[in-house]
């Protein structure tokens, strides 16, 4: 009985041992895999902050890029603007020359006013940053159109004076000289009998030159008997002006002249008693008095 006793005491200390010892096991497998699950998500961790810094720092690369592309187009519309802004200068500065040389009216081409405009505000909102930069542009875009407009204009007006003023006969056929004979009855300088002058004798130095009154087309370039060297010019509305006596013709029909265009040498051919040029003008045919045209110049 005692043997057995023994045996019993012996397998029940055996057996605490053995559940001590899978509980010691279980213990550390637990604690290893608890370990191992805190370490890994201490790695996953780490990994994520790591990739976190790493767009962080994109980013930032991103918005310095940014930043000096902003400045860059910053600058460089700085440059256009102050360009615009001297070519602004330069255009008003020619307007008023133009207003000033063709005496025209200052108020109504007025290139140091800026264009009258208009209109309801609007409800946008811009963002202050762009917002004096782009009303400076919209302000420099309508001041050139507007400078555009009234150049223009002015283009068109002093060329639609400048052709009136060719075709517009006037003046003197001479730079230097004086009239020696008016038009209409005097006394004929060879047979001493009252005759009529169709035009006006400019007397001068013999080889000075002899100019049109205004453009026109040569029609005639020949020698005529009384006249000596003759130059015809045909002009606008019917007008043709007459010039004779030359000592040469420098035109030939045909030729196209423009206003103080030199078209002969002054000269005494023909019955003439001295260098000048016989002046007339006709318009369809019938004589005019030529004094009203020099009276013009």
């Amino acid at each position: 009985m005692a043997a057995n006793g023994d045996n019993e005491s012996t397998a029940t200390s055996l057996l605490t041992k053995g559940v001590l010892a899978v509980t010691l096991v279980a213990a550390v497998a637990v604690g290893a895999y608890q370990l191992g699950s805190r370490q890994a998500a201490t790695g996953r961790q780490e990994q994520l902050a790591a990739e976190l810094k790493k767009q962080l720092a994109e980013e930032k690369a991103r918005l310095r890029a940014l930043r000096s592309r902003m400045e860059a187009e910053l600058d460089a519309l700085a440059l256009r603007l102050g360009s615009l802004r001297a070519h602004m200068l330069r255009l008003d500065a020619l307007g008023e020359r133009l207003v000033k040389k063709g005496k025209l009216d200052a108020e109504e081409f007025d290139f140091s006013r800026e264009p009258p405009l208009g209109g309801v505000d609007g409800n946008a909102v811009e963002n202050a940053a762009t917002l004096d930069i782009s009303e400076e542009l919209k302000q420099l875009d309508r001041s050139l159109k507007d400078r555009e407009h009234k150049l223009e204009l002015l283009e068109e007006l002093l060329m639609q004076r400048e052709l009136s003023e060719q075709v517009r006969i006037s003046g003197r056929p001479v730079k230097q000289g004086w009239i020696s004979s008016g038009y209409g009855r005097r006394t004929d300088p060879f047979t001493g009998k009252k005759r009529f002058h169709r035009g006006i004798d400019f007397a001068g130095k013999a080889g000075s030159e002899v100019l049109a009154v205004a453009a026109g087309v040569v029609v005639e370039s020949k020698w005529e008997k009384g006249y000596g060297n003759v130059v015809e010019i045909r002009h606008a509305d019917g007008y043709i002006t007459h010039y004779a006596h030359n000592r040469e013709n420098l035109v030939k029909v045909g030729d196209r002249v423009e206003k103080g265009e030199t078209i002969a040498i002054m000269g005494s051919t023909g019955r003439s008693s001295g260098p000048h040029v016989h002046f007339e003008v006709r318009r369809n045919g019938k004589i005019i008095n030529p004094s009203r045209f020099i009276r013009r110049g």
